[in-house]
């Protein structure tokens, strides 16, 4: 409901109170900002504002606030501007604007010129006005020529731009629904693996043979095997066969973003043996930093960054589950991390690496129901007979 009303009866507190009350719902609108004003600062004086206890203050504020149609934060600073310069004036100056130097019709003949070029980079559209210009004489391009490259891309966001262009858009990524995209908690059980794929180098366009590392999070025990290419037609019956190897129940299998696992094929595998699949966060680096930093210091330093020809593949992989994955295993002693306290910084932990053993020796301090039917005891341990460095040169002779 919109009313014009006479208020000068109103000359006390009691009585602003006594209309507030009564006055809920209604709307009351002036016919122009002068005139809200000048009413404003009428209000300010007859009341005596700045005299006022601040109780008072704010009644007087929700009366102005409730027939001038203001938000609290906009009368805050006309009586601000009231008590600075003595009166409230509107300034009817209007805002600064300065005046476009690109009008539609100009936008017209971008969005023509895209059209028919199928949107090409700004340097280059910059290039093709200037030339409709300068060489071809077409005075309309006269203004539009002189545009920056840059300033191309903002025409282009304009909303005369998008409703005639013919260029379509980037096509939207789609998400892939393949595994939970998370940092894996272990929570100190084994079975939580972490994998990766070492590519062992290129020559005169062929590629060499692809190592695949699974080191587990919590007992850093590891396999490794080696395929002749990235593909499913190897990766499935050498995935199943690794973790076969692996002495305790998987949980979990953790990946980048590739797609040599993150496919129908492996998540087929992985749901056959009731294993979960996570994959890493994008702009988390070390959500599988484990097993990347075993690919330099276990993969690159043993076997090395040389080309190997991709048939040799196999007696790779005979030598890997044969001798080195036992090496790792049983005679590599690993780093494993404490968390304490740091003593300058409260309540910052760190990670402190004091304790060193083999995967084996951390395998027999876990709790034995996440093993497999066997026991530690009668698990495959024998003395080391191959050392790492012979089969390094063994392979490297090839």
């Amino acid at each position: 409901m919109t009313i014009k009303m006479n208020d000068s009866h109103i000359v006390s507190i009691a009585q602003i109170k006594e209309f507030l009350k009564i006055s809920k719902g209604f709307d009351f609108k002036t016919t122009s900002r002068k005139e809200k004003y000048d009413w404003i600062n009428e209000i300010l004086l007859r009341f005596k504002y700045f005299r006022l206890r601040k109780k008072d203050k704010t009644i007087v504020r929700k009366y102005i606030m409730q027939m001038a149609g203001i938000s609290d934060a906009q009368l805050t600073r006309l009586v601000n501007k009231k008590k600075k310069v003595g009166k409230i004036v509107a300034n009817n100056s209007g805002r600064h604007k300065f005046e476009k130097i690109y009008k539609p019709e100009d936008i017209a003949l971008l969005i023509k010129t895209d059209n028919l070029h199928l949107r090409m980079s700004g340097c280059a559209t910059k290039t093709i006005l200037k030339r409709e210009c300068e060489v071809f004489k077409k005075e309309i391009y006269r203004n539009i020529s002189k545009i920056s490259a840059s300033h191309i891309y903002n025409l282009r966001t304009t909303r005369q731009y998008v409703s005639h262009s013919l260029t379509f858009k980037k096509t939207n990524p789609v998400g892939c629904k393949i595994g939970e995209r998370r940092r894996p908690e272990p929570e100190g059980r084994p079975g939580f693996l972490r994998i990766d794929s070492v590519h062992q180098g290129d020559f005169n366009s062929e590629k060499g043979p692809y190592h695949i590392n699974i080191v587990d999070e919590v007992t850093q025990f590891e396999i490794v095997g080696c395929v002749e290419k990235i593909s499913e037609f190897y990766l499935e019956p050498m995935l199943e066969n690794l973790i076969s190897q692996f002495p305790f129940v998987i949980l979990n299998f953790h990946s980048d973003n590739g797609s040599e696992y993150i496919n129908k094929i492996t998540s087929k595998l992985l749901n056959k043996l009731l294993v979960s699949q996570t994959k890493s966060r994008a702009r988390h680096s070390n959500d599988n930093g484990l097993v990347e930093g075993k690919n330099g210091w276990v993969i690159r330093k043993h076997i090395g960054y040389a080309y190997i020809k991709s048939e040799y593949a196999p007696m790779i992989n005979q030598f890997y589950r044969s001798f080195f994955s036992h090496y790792l295993n049983f005679h590599r002693p690993c780093a494993f991390a404490a968390i304490v306290e740091d003593k300058k910084k409260k309540g910052k932990l760190r990670k402190v690496y004091k304790t060193y053993m083999t995967a084996y020796d951390k395998l027999k301090k876990v709790n034995k129901n996440y093993l497999k039917n066997l026991t530690i005891k009668n698990f495959n341990f024998r003395p080391l007979t191959f050392p790492p460095f012979r089969a390094h040169l063994l392979i490297r002779k090839y």
